[in-house]
C-alpha cells in the first residue's frame, strides 16, 4: 500500500505540470505511456504464442498519436496507410512460414485502433476549448473512482462482479468507485464553475461523474482480458505497486474517449 501511494505521488507530480502546461510536453507523457502500453499488449499476445509485429505496432501507435496531436487532418490518411503496411508485413511473414500470419496481422491492427487510435482521444480532450480545464475534470473523476474502488472493495469486497477476468474486482468496490466518481462530478462542476471557465451546473458535473466511473471500469476489464489471454497478472513493472504502463491507463483510455464525446455532444456552450 505505501509503496502504491508513493508511486501515485510521484506520478502526480509528472502528470499535473505536463497537463497544465499541453503541448509538447503532453503529448510526450501521452505518447510514453501509450507506447509502452503498445509494447505490452504485443507482449501479452506473444505469450499466446502470436507475433505481432513490435515495431510497427510501437512505431504505428506514436505515428497516430502524433498525427492525433499535430496534424490531426491527417491522421486517417497515417492510420489507413498503417493498416496496409501491418498487411505487407504479414503476407511477408506468411510466405516465410508463419501460419498464423493473419491472426498476427489482425493483433498488430487492434493495437492500432485501441492503443493508437481510441488512446489518441486524450489528446484530442486536451485540445478541446479550455482543454486544461476538461482534461482535469475528467482524469480525476477516473483516478479518485479507482481509489474509492480499491479501498472499498480490498476491506469489505464480498460479492464477485468478474471471478473469471478480474477474481478481486467486487460489486461492493464497483459501486463505491461509482458514488466516488458520481460526487466528485458535481464537486469539480461546482468548483469548475464558481472559480474557473467552465459553465457546468451540478447535475451535468454529477452525470458526467456517473458516465465515467460507470463505464471506465470495461477499460479495466478489458486490459484483464488481454493479461489472462496472455497468463500474464500484471502488463509490466514499470510503476512499484502499480504494474506496467498498459494497467495505469486502461481506464483513462475508455475516460479520455467518453469524456471527448460527453464535452462535445452536452457540456460545450
Amino acid at each position: 500500500m505505501v509503496r502504491r501511494s508513493l508511486t501515485a505521488l510521484v506520478l502526480l507530480v509528472i502528470v499535473v505540470p505536463a497537463i497544465l502546461l499541453g503541448g509538447i510536453l503532453f503529448f510526450a507523457l501521452i505518447g510514453f505511456f501509450i507506447v509502452l502500453a503498445s509494447w505490452e499488449f504485443v507482449q501479452m499476445f506473444r505469450e499466446a504464442e502470436y507475433e505481432p509485429s513490435v515495431y510497427l505496432s510501437v512505431g504505428g501507435t506514436l505515428a497516430i498519436a502524433a498525427a492525433r496531436a499535430f496534424w490531426p487532418r491527417e491522421a486517417e490518411t497515417v492510420f489507413t496507410f498503417l493498416v496496409l503496411l501491418a498487411l505487407i508485413v504479414h503476407l511477408i511473414a506468411y510466405e516465410r512460414g508463419r501460419e498464423q500470419a493473419a491472426f498476427d496481422f489482425l493483433v498488430t491492427v487492434g493495437c492500432f485502433i485501441y492503443l493508437g487510435w481510441i488512446g489518441s482521444y486524450l489528446i484530442d480532450l486536451r485540445a478541446l476549448p479550455y482543454g486544461v480545464w476538461w482534461v482535469m475534470f475528467a482524469l480525476p473523476i477516473i483516478w479518485l473512482t479507482d481509489a474509492g474502488a480499491y479501498l472499498i472493495g480490498a476491506r469489505y469486497g464480498r460479492h464477485y462482479m468478474t471471478p473469471r477476468l478480474s477474481p478481486k474486482k467486487s460489486w461492493e468496490g464497483y459501486l463505491a468507485g461509482v458514488f466516488t466518481g458520481t460526487f466528485y462530478g458535481g464537486f469539480f462542476a461546482f468548483a469548475y464553475s464558481t472559480f474557473g471557465p467552465l459553465h457546468v451546473t451540478i447535475w451535468q458535473g454529477l452525470l458526467f461523474g456517473f458516465a465515467l466511473s460507470a463505464l471506465s471500469l470495461f477499460g479495466d476489464l478489458g486490459e484483464s482480458l488481454f493479461k489472462r489471454f496472455g497468463l500474464m497478472k500484471d502488463s509490466g513493472n514499470l510503476l512499484p505497486g502499480h504494474g506496467g504502463a498498459f494497467d495505469r491507463v486502461d481506464s483513462l483510455i475508455w475516460g479520455g474517449v467518453i469524456g471527448f464525446y460527453w464535452i462535445h455532444f452536452f457540456l460545450l456552450k
